[in-house]
């Protein structure tokens, strides 16, 4: 397993932290955002309010065989400043990746937008042996970047 055990890539939008929040926290933009191409679509959502919400997606990758549902358990939940959950197989418990959205308002048009990918609590050697971290590399990340400002500006 290599050292560094999470990813975090930066970019500041033109849009207001909540233009950029309203984009992030509608788990229905979710697949226009995903810059890895695993997000297919909603399969059941509410838009996130609070830590303890679970959405669910479905999903489309070959490390998982093809087709499949993930559960992200919101673990981080600050309006227009923060958003985080943690992925996990459907009907499961996650096994220690999160996703973690950090704004900070740049001005009333202008939001830094940080977005990490973290791993590190991933102690299930089987999972760690079927699935090479990070599955989600830099570019991606920082793609993902890109079509949020996108949909936070149109």
């Amino acid at each position: 397993m290599s050292e560094t055990q999470k990813v975090t890539v930066e970019r500041t939008i033109p849009a207001s932290v909540d233009a950029v929040f309203d984009v992030l926290s509608n788990p229905e933009r979710h697949q226009a955002l995903d810059g890895s191409g695993f997000v297919r679509s909603v399969d059941h959502a509410d838009r996130i309010q609070e830590v303890g919400q679970v959405f669910t997606m479905n999903m489309q990758g070959e490390h998982m065989g093809g087709e499949y549902k993930t559960d992200n358990h919101v673990s981080g939940y600050a309006k227009d400043k923060l958003l985080a959950w943690k992925t996990a197989p459907a009907g499961t418990e996650p096994p220690g990746w999160e996703w973690l959205w950090e704004l900070e308002s740049q001005g009333p048009d202008e939001t830094l937008v940080r977005h990490t990918y973290d791993w590190s609590k991933v102690t299930d050697k089987k999972l760690l042996e079927k699935v090479k971290f990070p599955l989600v590399t830099e570019d991606q990340l920082d793609d993902t970047l890109g079509r949020l400002a996108a949909e936070a500006t149109s």
